[in-house]
Formats: C-alpha cells, sequence, structure tokens
C-alpha cells in the first residue's frame, strides 16, 4: 500500500485544486454546463457541492466534533445567493478551501475529528478532501469541454489506493451496501500506470474473494490488466473516463473490469 502523503502536502493539494475550479469559470465555463459524469449536475452543482463538502469538513475539523454535524449547522454551506455567477462561485470555493486547509493545518494530523469511516482523525478529512477535489476536477473540466488535467504521481497513486481503501470500507461496514456484490473469487484485476516514475511502484493487482477485496502492489498477471499514464487509471476506475477511452488499454477479459466500475458505482 501507498504510505499516505504528509498532512501539509494534502493541504496544499487542497487550494491547487480548487484554483483549477477557479481557473475554469474565469476562463469562460458556463455555470449553467451540464457535467457529463454526473448528468443530474451542472457545473454550478458541482461546485457547490464540492464547497459544501469543504465548509462541512472545515467546521467538523475546527469543532474536534465527536458525531455527524447536520449541514444546515455549517456557516457559510449554502454558498452565493445567485445562480450564475462564476465569479461568486469562485470565490466562495477559493474562501472554502482555504478555510478548510487552515483549520487541517491547525489541528494537524492525529487531531480527533468525527468521520464516516471509522477513522476519527483530521489527518483522514485532508486526505479526503484532497481526493475529492481531484475527482471533482475532472468532472469539472469535462463539463468545461476540456481534458482533465494530470495530477501529480505520488497525488494520483495515493487516491487510487484511498479509492480501494474506500470500497473494502463500504463492504465490510454495509455488507447489504452498494458494493455487496463485488465478489467473484479466481478472478484478478491488474491496474499498471505506464507514465510513473518505477520508484512510485504504480502498478496494483487486486483480488476479489467472497470476503471482500484485497490488493498488493507489483505487477503480476491477472484475468484483465488496465494499462495507461497513472491519471487515466485513476479516473477510469472512478468511472470518469470510460474503459474504451483511447488513454488507456484493457488486456484479457474486459467483463471482469465491467463488473468491478458496476459494482464500485458509489464514488
Amino acid at each position: 500500500m501507498t504510505t499516505p502523503l504528509a498532512h501539509d502536502r494534502y493541504c496544499d493539494e487542497i487550494l491547487a485544486q480548487a484554483d483549477r475550479f477557479g481557473t475554469l469559470l474565469a476562463a469562460g465555463a458556463d455555470p449553467g454546463a451540464r457535467v457529463p459524469t454526473c448528468p443530474d449536475w451542472t457545473l454550478e452543482d458541482l461546485v457547490r457541492h464540492v464547497g459544501r463538502a469543504l465548509r462541512w469538513t472545515e467546521h467538523i475539523v475546527r469543532t474536534r466534533a465527536t458525531a455527524e454535524i447536520p449541514m444546515d449547522q455549517v456557516p457559510g454551506i449554502e454558498g452565493p445567493g445567485g445562480r450564475g455567477d462564476a465569479d461568486a462561485l469562485a470565490r466562495w470555493l477559493e474562501e472554502s478551501a482555504s478555510a478548510v486547509a487552515g483549520a487541517l493545518r491547525t489541528a494537524g494530523p492525529d487531531a480527533y475529528a468525527w468521520s464516516w469511516a471509522g477513522r476519527h482523525d483530521a489527518g483522514f478529512w485532508a486526505r479526503r478532501m484532497c481526493h475529492e477535489l481531484v475527482v471533482h476536477g475532472a468532472d469539472a473540466a469535462l463539463a468545461a469541454g476540456r481534458a482533465p488535467e494530470p495530477v501529480a504521481p505520488e497525488v494520483a497513486a495515493d487516491a487510487l489506493e484511498e479509492w480501494l481503501e474506500i470500497v473494502r470500507f463500504v463492504q465490510r461496514a454495509l455488507p447489504d451496501g452498494p458494493a455487496k456484490d463485488l465478489r467473484a473469487p479466481g478472478r484478478t484485476i491488474h491496474l499498471h500506470a505506464t507514465d510513473a516514475d518505477p520508484a512510485l511502484n504504480a502498478e496494483w493487482v487486486i483480488e476479489l474473494p467472497d470476503e471482500g477485496i484485497t490488493w498488493r502492489r507489483g505487477h503480476e498477471k491477472a484475468t484483465v490488466a488496465l494499462r495507461g499514464p497513472l491519471t487515466s487509471v485513476l479516473l477510469v476506475l472512478y468511472r470518469r473516463l470510460p474503459l474504451d477511452t483511447p488513454e488507456a488499454q484493457v488486456l484479457g477479459d474486459r467483463a471482469v473490469l465491467d463488473f468491478w466500475l458496476e459494482q464500485a458505482s458509489f464514488g
């Protein structure tokens, strides 16, 4: 497994990813444009979703919450009052990112903070918000008619591994939940980043036994392999790029990857 990034690096990345959103809006992206990967949302809906997540997290971390906080108790969570104001949306998102990064830095990674994942510390939220912005940043780019920008390799690798951890957590914590059928004993998936420094060891072998998914780093023959640039592999796994994207290559039994994407479709 990856070693999670340094706490300050997550905070820096939160700010950088929020800045990418602002750059899209400043460049003329239409707040009313549909998000192809989240078709019920416009770009404005997406920005508001991300901003609310940041404001909610900031409140949890700053107050050292010991239980879930209702969204309506979080100051500033509604965002700009009007609709369609790209500048106001960008400012609000920037302020939201700055607020959560500040709260996370002040708290430090080990400070207590409730979470939905059973790990109750600020470090969980730094990692989660970083990767929330990475994935939704790809959504925003696609809504603006652009290709998603590459993510720093160490960030993309950590985001990919965090997603595997989330899938495993959902399987174990919610036995009747959305990943309950993600089991295929004897079937394996190999994820292979073709553009990463060998020192990053950006290859994963995922197994799907009845007791829940497992994975390990390494290059091994599998039932199916997904190869491509690391950001593309991450975004395919998150269903932000289609499996037949020219950025990636599928080798072997594609049905196993289709099965994974269908069953792990809650992200």
